[in-house]
């Protein structure tokens, strides 16, 4: 009987194991950049930036980014894309949604972040991913400035090309600064089935 008991105990505690484990990979969601520089994979984060995932997933699975540029690159600081094509005109957008940037997440190096207007709950399609640590855009208060930028993932794969990118030479297009010379284009986002 104590043996039975053990075994009871042990069978349990390993379908509790398996349970913990399969949940943890339903909030776990990867993404790949296919990008004309290489490919970038992000990790994206579903239990603190629920909201945020969800959105950039639908543009995803549409095939909303692809043939899209990173359109805004600023080395030190960080690369931005998911609207403009390489003549920089827009796609366009679903509604905006919540800013989720009190989430406890921080816009560091290779933390993907969504951009907005001066409007904190503005943000549709595009994002952008850090290259240096930006504690200026974190969360500081629900006021105008204090809002910051809703980081919802993270760089898992091709950090090297995210530096490359931001190191590429930019200039001033119509009325847009920090234009690749050389369009760097998302060939096709994807989400990776696990």
């Amino acid at each position: 009987m104590k043996l039975f008991k053990i075994l009871l105990v042990s069978a349990l505690f390993c379908v509790a194991l398996m349970a913990g484990t399969a949940n943890a990979a339903d909030h776990t969601v990867f993404v790949k950049l296919q990008t004309s520089m290489g490919n970038i994979v992000l990790e994206l984060n579903k239990d603190k930036a629920p909201v945020t995932v969800a959105n950039f997933l639908r543009y995803v699975n549409e095939g909303h980014y692809s043939g899209t540029i990173f359109h805004r690159v600023i080395d030190g600081f960080m690369i931005q894309g998911g609207n403009f094509d390489k003549n920089m005109k827009q796609r366009p957008t679903h509604a905006a949604i919540e800013n989720e940037a009190r989430n406890g997440l921080y816009n560091d190096k290779y933390t993907v972040a969504m951009a907005r207007t001066n409007d904190p709950h503005s943000a549709t399609d595009q994002f952008f991913i850090n290259v240096n640590d930006n504690a200026f855009l974190n969360f500081k208060s629900e006021s105008g400035s204090g809002w910051g930028y809703a980081v919802f993932g993270k760089v898992i794969g091709g950090k090297k090309v995210v530096d490359k990118i931001a190191k590429t030479v930019t200039f001033r297009k119509g009325r847009y600064d920090d234009v690749p010379v050389k369009p760097i284009t998302i060939i096709k986002a994807e989400e990776l089935k696990q």
